[in-house]
């Protein structure tokens, strides 16, 4: 009976081990949609060069990634957008990891091909409601408000989807996202590329961020994940993602 229990017991503890063994060798990422590419490359190259590792991503959107980091439900959260300050005295911490050029898109028919950021801001504060007074259609009858200009959906896919499928709305998305179903229009005169957002000249732009907890240590693994997708070796991978990594300077010297 003596040799039973140990037995058992040593079962016991081995499959302990192995599954927190397996918990340390996991990196779990939760959060934008907008950050997909960005960071499943990150992820991709991460897991090839540590075999035995395990990287996952669940796109959830910017806001139930904060929450899930916050309830610390996964390792990092992901957001497209800065922390709010209210977000920061909770005991949330923001590193910045790219920066993504925010393209405006409007359906391939729209003949509109350039806004300012003037004219963009009334759009999305309802200032301006048609397209006729940004130089678009002349009319469409029986629609009141040509130029739809309220976003409220959360995932990019949704958004590039909807614009598709709509000659009258006006969306914007990740700049890597942008499929050909829709048209980036070009702001004050500049398009969208990944020069023009890394030299600044286009100015619709947002930071990519990893989220943390503030004294809390994230495991060895997704520590290393975390050291690696902020420093200048992920800079290649980060721009052939279709971001800017703050750290790209540093590479070229």
């Amino acid at each position: 009976m003596k040799k039973i229990f140990t037995l058992v017991l040593a079962l016991m503890m081995a499959l302990s081990a192995c599954s927190f063994a397996a918990a340390e060798s996991t990196v779990s990422t939760d959060g934008s949609t907008s950050m997909e590419k960005v960071v499943g490359a990150l992820g991709e190259y991460f897991m090839e060069q540590n075999p035995g590792t395990t990287f996952t991503y669940n796109p959830t959107g910017s806001g139930s990634g904060i929450t899930a980091v916050q309830e610390g439900r996964c390792d990092i959260g992901l957001s497209s957008r800065a922390l709010k300050d209210e977000e920061k005295a909770s005991g949330l911490v923001e590193t910045v990891v790219a920066y993504d050029g925010i393209a405006i898109i409007v359906h391939p028919d729209n003949p509109v091909a350039d806004l300012s950021v003037e004219t963009i801001g009334k759009i999305y504060t309802g200032e301006i409601t048609n397209w006729q007074d940004v130089g678009g259609f002349e009319s469409i009858p029986g629609t009141k408000d040509a130029c739809k200009y309220r976003q409220e959906l959360t995932s990019t896919g949704d958004v590039i989807t909807t614009v598709s499928q709509n000659p009258n709305a006006i969306g914007y998305a990740s700049l890597a996202s942008v499929k050909d179903t829709v048209k980036a229009l070009t702001v004050d005169g500049i398009a969208a590329t990944e020069e023009t957002v890394k030299d600044g000249s286009y100015v619709v732009q947002r930071p990519f961020v990893f989220v943390t907890r503030e004294g809390v240590e994230l495991s060895e693994t997704a520590q290393k994940f975390f050291d690696f997708a902020t420093s200048a070796d992920a800079a290649e991978i980060i721009a052939a993602a279709g971001a800017v990594a703050p750290a790209d300077e540093a590479v070229q010297e």
